[in-house]
């Protein structure tokens, strides 16, 4: 199989990744800063550590660097954290589920308001949708750096300047950003919210919640941390706070190898490699008669092509391409409102999305696959 579902997560792993995985597991299987002895204090270095490089991609302070076992989790934590108590909140319209459900969870269960911002092709107009909805109680801003639907890139630095003016916090879903636009707290948000195991090129079972410490947030987790442990309230220590339980050592020292594979190849290479080879997929998707392309004239994107072929549901294009040994991704691809905003909620969409490890030809194969759906050569 060839992998164009990287925006899932990415496979295949460089191999520092897989080696790094099988050397925690040997020699590195002490639980972290659960004990004094040296097994356990080894595996703490190997953690921290990666925390270090984790904090240096992302500009963060160390111990503001928390891991957590996927993107949902840190969107969960983060969102939570911040309205589990009430106030109001304004989302993106292009939000994945990770996003828009723990919103309107809180709204059923905790009474939370929301208001959802139209994301438009016009980053100008899409900060005017933003600015319209904050209100006296509005406690934050949510928004993703770049649908994980069609790729688009939204405004998230000047969205971090509206809600700093108005002394709120951003929270921001990176997921399909990490590893290739360069963000850091730098940019400006107050959390920055994404996986380990995409862009970043590590095991799946790994995240990372990362602040800038100017927003408190209420912990959803208590539990063991190795910290104050002879108190019953949960530790206020960072990142201890944030990471009830047993880190993932394993899935860490993985993500770390991940962090120097991207650190090595550059962000702004991979961004290059994986562009031209979406460029390569649209130019033969435009010359396709049937063929909707779900991109806007005026808007940033990062490497992702959401398209549809004909009459076919999303499911029957990319079951096809499955037999002929392509991996894409079909459906709703678990944002609602993205599909919604799209007008694609009864068919969803064919999304491909490259990788570091993808290349021309194996484009070139799958344009052939494309071809013979859209020309009538096959029927689904």
């Amino acid at each position: 199989m060839i992998n164009f579902d990287n925006s899932a997560t990415t496979f295949p792993k460089p191999q520092s990744v897989k080696n790094a995985v099988a050397l925690a597991v040997e020699r590195f299987g002490g639980n972290p800063g659960r004990s004094g002895h040296e097994i356990s204090k080894a595996a703490a270095v190997q953690v921290y550590n990666v925390r270090e490089k984790a904090a240096r991609l992302f500009k963060a302070e160390v111990e503001n660097v928390a891991f957590t076992p996927n993107c949902t989790y840190a969107l969960n934590m983060a969102i939570k954290g911040l309205l589990q108590y009430g106030g109001h909140t304004v989302i993106s319209s292009l939000e994945h589920n990770s996003a828009s459900r723990p919103v309107y969870s809180l709204y059923k269960s905790r009474g939370i308001s929301y208001s959802i911002a139209k994301a438009e092709a016009d980053d100008e107009k899409t900060v005017e949708n933003f600015a319209s909805l904050i209100k006296p109680d509005t406690k934050c801003i949510i928004c993703t750096a770049a649908s994980n639907v069609t790729g688009q890139i939204t405004p998230y630095k000047a969205l971090a300047e509206l809600a700093h003016k108005h002394g709120i916090a951003f929270v921001c879903d990176c997921a399909q950003a990490s590893g290739v636009l360069g963000i850091t707290l730098a940019d400006g948000m107050d959390f920055i919210c994404t996986s380990g195991h995409k862009g970043l090129y590590g095991p799946t079972g790994t995240g990372l919640l990362i602040t800038n410490g100017a927003f408190p947030l209420s912990t959803i987790i208590e539990g063991g941390t190795g910290a104050t442990s002879a108190e019953l309230a949960q530790t206020d220590i960072m990142p201890e706070k944030l990471e009830s339980g047993t880190v993932n050592t394993v899935g860490i020292m993985g993500l770390g190898k991940g962090i120097d594979f991207v650190n090595a190849k550059t962000q702004e290479r991979i961004k290059a490699h994986e562009t031209a080879l979406c460029e390569q997929l649209l130019k033969a998707l435009y010359s396709l008669k049937g063929v909707t392309i779900y991109r806007s004239e005026g808007a940033s994107y990062a490497p992702i092509v959401a398209f549809n072929i004909g009459e076919y549901s999303s499911e029957q294009v990319t079951q096809y391409l499955n037999s002929r040994g392509f991996a894409l991704r079909g459906g709703l691809q678990c944002a609602a409102l993205a599909h919604h905003s799209l007008g694609t909620l009864l068919t969803g969409t064919v999304r491909f999305s490259p990788s570091a490890f993808n290349d021309r030809r194996q484009v070139s194969m799958l344009i052939n696959e494309i071809e013979k759906i859209a020309l009538g050569k096959v029927i689904l």
